[in-house]
């Protein structure tokens, strides 16, 4: 970027939800000073302006006992067919060495001292990309991401999925871990987790992110999928509307034109962060460099797209609209 130094106004909008310093299993690695520094934020922005890929890390469930344990192995390696790999390259091969390893784990549980009885036995991780992502090096990915925060302490054993071109790794996680200490993450490890799954990608040639969702304009968790399968068989026309939409209808028509306190809050955070985003691209603009002018326009271009914040309520009406123009829907 240019040679001035100045305060870089923009990096709240791309700091973590969670404080990763809260991280339990893995150790963050804070942003270097100077301007080695400024250049993995403006990095991280010019990714999020092109849009790069999000990644996804997340923990799926655990196992209870041994018996659940097995049945989980035989999901990932599709009952022996694939292989299972772990850390230092052990490979775990047909259905046979996959039970004996759930056996070993659960046996090794079994012999810790004050262990209780609910304790999962492991847990599960999803790594995914966007369909159209290169599987080999997604695998790859995983396999350099899994040795970091887990290597030798937690014991781990993941596979690659590949159906209709939206590869993914299952992750499976020895919940007990070498010195005795137990796999319990925070919500910071996850956080830390996908920036470093993100960067394990990058370095394979594969253009990912793990950015907040307030830097992209989402200002809502996604959709969880149960209520969103409802949903869509409600729009269709023989499913009931689902209960969480029928509280927030309730509750948006009992206030109808006001934001609630925490969606004025949501609309004051996103007036800050974009009016920090465009005095970044007036400033980039200004610069001698050529390169600085255009990752300013980009960032205006950027800033343009950015969807309009809307209320719950707001919304909720769009949705309602939509369910009741669907082709088929009931009336």
């Amino acid at each position: 970027m240019s040679d001035f130094r100045r305060p870089l106004g923009f990096e709240d909008a791309l700091r973590p939800p969670v404080d990763v310093r809260r991280a339990r299993i893995t150790r963050p690695v804070l942003r270097p000073p100077g301007r080695a520094g400024d250049a993995a934020a403006y990095g991280q922005l010019a990714r999020i302006i092109r849009r790069a890929p999000e990644v996804m890390v997340k923990v799926t469930g655990k196992t209870r006992d041994g018996g659940h344990l097995k049945r989980h192995l035989d999901y990932i390696s599709r009952n022996g067919e694939l292989t299972l790999e772990g850390s230092d390259g052990a490979r775990f091969e047909g259905r046979a060495a996959v039970q004996a390893l759930a056996s070993d784990w659960a046996a090794e549980a079994a012999m810790s001292p004050g262990r209780r009885g609910d304790s999962p036995l492991s847990r599960s991780i999803v790594l995914s990309m966007p369909k159209g992502t290169d599987p080999m090096r997604l695998h790859d990915a995983a396999r350099a991401f899994a040795t970091e925060p887990f290597g030798e302490r937690f014991p781990y054993v993941f596979a690659l999925h590949d159906e209709g071109g939206h590869p993914h790794v299952h992750l499976t996680v020895r919940a007990l871990g070498s010195d005795g200490g137990r796999l319990n993450p925070r919500k910071a490890d996850l956080e830390v987790w996908r920036r470093r799954f993100a960067k394990a990608l990058r370095d394979r040639g594969v253009e990912a992110e793990a950015s907040p969702r307030r830097a992209r304009g989402v200002t809502r968790k996604a959709e969880r999928t149960p209520v969103r399968k409802m949903r869509e068989r409600f729009a269709a026309g023989p499913g009931p509307a689902p209960r969480v939409m029928v509280s927030a209808w309730r509750q948006a028509s009992s206030n109808p034109g006001r934001a609630t306190p925490w969606e004025a809050a949501i609309r004051e955070r996103q007036t800050r962060i974009r009016r920090a985003l465009a005095a970044e691209a007036v400033a980039l603009s200004h610069s001698e460099r050529a390169e600085d002018r255009a990752l300013g326009a980009a960032l205006m271009d950027h800033l343009r797209r950015l969807p309009k914040v809307a209320t719950r309520e707001e919304q909720l009406s769009r949705l309602s609209d939509r369910s009741r123009d669907a082709p088929g829907r009931r009336r």
